[in-house]
């Protein structure tokens, strides 16, 4: 009898475990998570600002310190005016990936398409610097009246083998890959306010489409601390086309700086250790030709 027993009580078991097999989510067992052991990654920061208000309160070695405190081994830096970029990377060239913003004098977020000289500033800024790519820069919509100048930014990108790095919505990116079906873009923010489903059906869409989550915290995250599922679903899929970032837009942001990473530790220890790898530093790594380690620490 006792033998029948423990035959049945195996076969229900049994039972039970494939089923929760079957079910989606219920095997997302938290063993498989990396955990605590986020700590120990190196994190690439893919959206840096070093803007004139933060130069003063914030010197080249202070930003460092708040690197460095944060894990955070490398960072890709552009800034408003470009000098702030430079300035970082003369003083830890090991640590800063520059890239090019367009904004300088009176080009702004709102109209730095429109003034004059434009794509000879960007042309003569990636000689005399190492730049890696062009942006962060913002496309508010799509405008006829801009498509010559993107077309010629976006073959100068491929020309030279380096990305754009755009905040916009959707319809900008369909529209910058159509002048130019081989860019490398990175999309600031993910997007900023798409949801998962439309930056999913992007990254599907376009190969060479990467993303920075710096700002989508709060999306990735739900209120109970855990990953959105909609979420989930997309940084697992194209995990290996996704950075986190911080954004050091103003100075509250560097004064956050901490925190901010912290934040994004919290979300990349829900995923499997390669997938959290893959965003923490790997994807950086081969998009960059760098070597990303937490080695790094300490060193300029």
């Amino acid at each position: 009898m006792k033998i029948i027993c423990r035959v049945l009580i195996s076969a229900a078991l049994t039972a039970s475990l494939l089923m929760s097999l079957s079910i989606p989510g219920f095997a997302d067992d938290r063993a498989k998570h990396i955990g605590d052991g986020i700590a120990a990654l190196p994190l690439f920061d893919a959206h840096v600002h070093y803007k004139e208000p933060a130069w003063q309160p914030y010197p080249p070695s202070t930003v460092l310190q708040l690197m460095d405190k944060s894990g955070v081994a490398m960072a890709l830096v552009s800034s408003t005016p470009d000098e702030g970029t430079i300035k970082l990377w003369e003083y830890a060239p090991n640590r800063v990936v520059p890239e090019l913003r367009p904004y300088h004098g009176q080009a702004g977020s709102s109209n730095w398409t429109t003034p004059p000289g434009m794509l000879d500033y960007l042309m003569h800024r990636l000689t005399d610097y190492p730049h890696e790519g062009i942006g962060e820069f913002h496309l508010h919509g799509v405008d006829p009246a801009n498509e010559i100048l993107l077309r010629k930014i976006a073959e100068l990108a491929v020309s030279k083998n380096i990305f754009l790095h755009v905040h916009s919505g959707k319809e900008p990116v369909d529209l910058l890959f159509s002048l130019e079906p081989g860019l490398k873009i990175i999309w600031a923010h993910a997007g900023m306010s798409e949801p998962a489903h439309v930056v999913e059906a992007m990254m599907a869409a376009y190969k060479t489409l990467y993303a920075d989550t710096s700002f989508r915290e709060g999306d990735i995250l739900t209120s109970q601390g855990t990953i959105d599922p909609a979420w989930r679903r997309v940084l697992e899929r194209f995990s290996d086309r996704f950075m986190v970032g911080s954004d050091t837009w103003v100075n509250e942001q560097w004064e956050g700086y901490g925190k901010i990473m912290a934040v994004n530790r919290k979300w990349l220890s829900q995923f499997s250790r390669p997938i959290a790898e893959k965003i923490a530093f790997k994807n950086a790594e081969r998009l960059f030709g760098r070597s990303i380690e937490i080695g790094l620490i300490g060193q300029r």
